[in-house]
């Protein structure tokens, strides 16, 4: 039996946590099939170095609940739990999740940052709730740093495409600061048996007027590891002339090294991939162990979202392909020739 401790927004939470001169973390936990998202795991890494006491917060179904808070209390640097179930948060859209959070963090609220991945429905809700409460918010972080000693919270976060690292400090003036994570920057948070997390309950705020439904979810499978947080990622460009093409030549190399599949905007828009594997600006931003780029000339859109790799390999038959600027091992060859000789060799 779960043990649970229901609790009045505005009367208690004062009681319960930090005071508001030190970090008091609210994370937005996001989950799936009643598994944790690994970026959400990587924001929970972002809001540790905060310094402070970190919550989580689950919302979902009533039997998903369960299971995710039951996962989530175990969580290495979690002090606490919020959840809140709720038929309406089965789907979690926008204009039901904000007025939850905006409750939970009106006036009295203890909470000084609240986090999530930068993902697509934390991209639609914390801003939203920000700007309900008439404060900013910074998303795509990649470093933050607190000083305690002004109250006040440092970020940095890439733009122009990449080519540039933007640093934002937000002052105590500023009495609770949003921002979204990159989860190719922090470590995901791990889990641990010793850990317990105290859990506590959240009545949900009912919404009867929301001028949006959800009407249905189509998710692409795969059995190969998620694009987002593979290890090794093989990514295809234009050069692969159609999508039988680039099924046939990536697949087989992407199944022996265990890897993802990516493609570039082009390969995408020219209908050679589902846009669920594209890599870029626009796309998925990845930082696997091995990133293979086939015939992937390297436009700026593409390079940010994958320059952080690890170890990129990159094989163009142009050795002028800006790709060769980031590659680590550059091959000016034609990947129709390398790909089945690497092919064979890697089966030996």
């Amino acid at each position: 039996m779960l043990r649970t401790q229901a609790f009045s927004f505005r009367r208690t939470l004062l009681r319960t946590y930090a005071t508001a001169s030190s970090p008091n973390a609210l994370v937005f936990l996001e989950h799936r099939q009643g598994v944790i998202d690994s970026g959400s795991l990587s924001a929970l890494t972002a809001a540790g170095q905060l310094g402070g006491q970190v919550t989580g917060l689950v919302l979902g179904g009533s039997d998903e609940v369960k299971v995710i808070i039951e996962t989530a209390k175990k969580l290495q640097g979690l002090s606490s739990v919020l959840h809140s179930s709720s038929p309406q948060y089965t789907i979690p859209l926008p204009e039901t999740v904000s007025p939850l959070l905006e409750k939970l963090l009106s006036e009295g609220s203890p909470f000084t940052h609240v986090i999530s991945a930068h993902s697509s429905l934390a991209k639609s809700i914390l801003p939203r709730v920000a700007a309900k409460l008439d404060v900013p918010a910074v998303s795509d972080i990649t470093s933050v740093e607190h000083d305690a000693s002004s109250n006040s919270t440092t970020f940095t976060r890439p733009i122009y495409a990449g080519n540039a690292i933007s640093t934002v400090r937000a002052p105590s003036s500023i009495p609770i600061k949003f921002f979204t994570v990159r989860s190719t920057a922090f470590s995901p948070a791990e889990f641990s048996e010793g850990a317990e997390a105290e859990l506590k309950t959240l009545d949900p705020v009912q919404v009867s007027d929301s001028p949006s439904e959800h009407v249905s979810t189509s998710l692409t499978k795969s059995d190969r590891p998620e694009l987002g947080v593979a290890s090794r990622i093989v990514s295809g460009g234009r050069a692969l002339k159609n999508a039988e093409t680039f099924q046939s030549t990536l697949y087989p190399l992407a199944d022996i090294l265990g890897a993802a599949v990516g493609a570039s905007r082009a390969a995408v828009d020219a209908g050679y991939a589902d846009n669920s594997l594209q890599v870029g600006q626009t796309g998925k931003v990845v930082a696997p162990e091995l990133y293979m780029a086939l015939g992937i000339s390297g436009a700026i859109q593409h390079l940010a979202g994958m320059k952080d790799s690890k170890l990129i390999v990159a094989v163009n038959k142009d050795p002028d392909a800006p790709i060769f600027q980031v590659a680590d091992v550059g091959l000016v060859a034609d990947l129709y020739e390398v790909v089945p000789e690497l092919i064979e060799k890697l089966k030996r």
